[in-house]
């Protein structure tokens, strides 16, 4: 049984690939066109998926799509005659992606070659949100869980809640656009001066530097309600029926203002851009974390409640809000906590796929899944033709004297790009795909930003640590494979490792395990034997653009940046 889940036609768009119950691969188009948050057709993802299956385009026996557009079709009616000139717009526009959606059958037979029938009964539609607790809950190690899906939109749901049990997925609720918490951070992500899609990781990681003095404010833009849900006060934002997303000739994603003229008056004009960050920004910052972790936590202790489960799986957009995540099993009944390595848009491909694999076909469920190591690898061999023509030196080294160079490199202040096995799939880079550093370095963060990164000061960097080491230099010993959550760092350890312990003494890590990372966990052992330390600086190979995903990208980085070390697999190429 050969299933291929596709995300189209919506930001993160990506392509995931399961062989008789098995991901064989799964990747992001970004990682090909180099556009963060791509949003066309993912013809590359896919055909990369097929290559690596080593299956044909009619060995295929299905196509999950992570879209339905006849989903909620009389809520979506019922809103829209709302105020239907004010949606003539927005509707026109949703009605071209959708029949988008509606033809994947002519773009497949396009991109493949074959005759449309080919594809005839072989497509599934998958709604959104379904999607997304599919990829947490039927990859997770759990039996039976409940389950929460929650993100800006998708199918006209924001948030979705449900029972997993075996091969089945029962929602239990759902809400509805406009009422989104997903739109909720974006709004305040925007006041604050940050106007791009994803921008909502900055708001994040600058609240710690402020106190939430404004969570009373807060309470009147968003509501939690007796049912274990929430709504919004619509008079604060920017009427939905006008767009929220919209996708150009370029498949960029472009976020329309979502903050109304009442949240203007009561918070204040948008930061410019270029305008300094003042305490209100960090407090505003704070506050908005705050009240969108009582929000998280409202609805998850509701939902323990009526389940009775102490195991929750959670995906969607608001899934990657790790700080949120780390507080999870200290703020609800929930014990055991699975978010997969792609919980954003990105993994509707894997959901999708999942759901028709489990639910459908009532597939038996096969091991978790803790590796996100699903994308390109490049041999030895590769690697040096690429260097060879392009005339640039390099030496290549075992194992053992690669984590030697490369650990001295980094105890001497030195930055290196670290290029290993197989891409991740998701936004983190996981030791596949990595810039390292030395994270016993109080100036770490100032060598990082000044050499590569060119970020906001504010933002922090995270730890990857051994996995059996995490008890030792964090508060709380759960497993973090996918660096999904932030944990605080114990009191004692904050100044062994300065470079990632946040201002609130927080880190955002990443546990290690030897079976599933066995290079990457070398080299932090390596470090280890060296320093007495066994974590590292991890951050994405990247440089204001999707992570590098080719030798040809990883060299390009480093030769633009001020990296003193690359290493691609067992080549290593240093500045003279």
């Amino acid at each position: 049984m050969v299933i291929v889940g596709i995300n189209a036609y919506h930001a993160d768009s990506s392509a995931a690939i399961f062989v008789d119950g098995k991901m064989i691969a799964a990747i992001e188009e970004e990682r090909f066109t180099r556009v963060k948050h791509w949003a066309g057709f993912p013809r590359l993802a896919i055909e990369f998926c097929l290559r690596e299956a080593g299956v044909t385009w009619e060995q295929v026996d299905f196509f999950a799509i992570g879209r339905d557009p006849k989903a909620k079709m009389i809520n979506k009616l019922l809103y829209v005659s709302k105020n239907f000139l004010g949606s003539f717009s927005v509707v026109k526009d949703r009605v071209v992606n959708s029949h988008k959606v509606a033809t994947i059958q002519n773009e497949l037979s396009v991109i493949s070659g074959l005759p449309e029938w080919k594809f005839e009964n072989k497509i599934k539609n998958i709604e959104h949100h379904r999607s997304h607790l599919a990829s947490a809950f039927f990859a997770s190690p759990y039996e039976e869980a409940a389950c929460l899906s929650i993100d800006g939109s998708g199918d006209f749901s924001t948030t979705m809640i449900g029972v997993g049990k075996g091969n089945t997925i029962d929602v239990l609720d759902s809400v509805d656009f406009p009422h989104s918490l997903g739109i909720f951070y974006t709004a305040f992500t925007q006041l604050l001066g940050f106007p791009h899609y994803g921008d909502e990781y900055k708001v994040m990681g600058m609240a710690p530097y402020g106190e939430p003095k404004y969570l009373d404010l807060l309470r009147d833009v968003i509501e939690l309600t007796d049912d274990g849900l929430f709504k919004l006060n619509l008079e604060y934002f920017r009427k939905g029926t006008h767009g929220v997303i919209s996708y150009g000739d370029d498949h960029i994603p472009v976020v329309k203002i979502m903050y109304s003229d009442k949240m203007i008056s009561k918070f204040g004009k948008a930061r410019d851009k270029d305008e300094p960050l003042t305490a209100y920004h960090k407090d505003l910052a704070a506050s908005v974390q705050r009240m969108a972790e009582l929000t998280i936590f409202h609805i998850l202790n509701h939902l323990q409640k009526r389940t009775g489960l102490t195991n929750v799986c959670i995906a969607g957009g608001v899934a990657q809000n790790s700080v949120a995540n780390g507080k999870i099993t200290r703020n609800t009944g929930f014990k055991n906590v699975y978010i997969p390595s792609a919980g954003h848009d990105a993994g509707i491909s894997m959901g999708a796929a999942l759901f028709v694999q489990h639910q459908l076909l009532n597939t038996a469920r096969t091991e978790p899944i803790y590796s996100a190591y699903t994308g390109s690898r490049y041999s030895n061999e590769e690697v040096r033709k690429i260097l060879d023509a392009k005339g640039i030196e390099y030496t290549q080294l075992p194992d053992e004297e690669i984590y030697d160079k490369v650990t001295e490199c980094l105890v001497n202040g030195g930055v290196v790009g670290w290029m290993n096995g197989r891409a991740e799939f998701g936004p983190r880079a996981l030791g596949a795909r990595s810039i390292i550093a030395d994270p016993r370095r109080t100036d770490a963060k100032e060598i990082l930003n000044l050499k590569i990164k060119r970020r906001e000061s504010f933002r922090p960097f995270a730890p990857s640590i051994l996995k059996e080491y995490v008890g030792e230099y964090f508060e709380l010993d759960e497993p973090v494979p996918f660096m999904e959550k932030v944990f605080p760092i114990k009191v004692e350890k904050r100044k062994e490792i300065p470079a990632v312990t946040h201002v609130d003494g927080s880190g955002r890590l990443q546990s290690v395990d030897k079976n599933i990372s066995p290079r990457y966990y070398a080299l932090i052992d390596a470090f280890r034997k060296k320093t007495g330390v066994p974590i590292l600086l991890n951050t994405s190979f990247n440089e204001n653009e999707p992570i590098v995903n080719s030798p040809e990208e990883a060299l390009a980085c480093y030769t633009r940046t001020q990296m003193d070390m690359l290493v691609i697999e067992n080549i290593v190429i240093s500045r003279k």
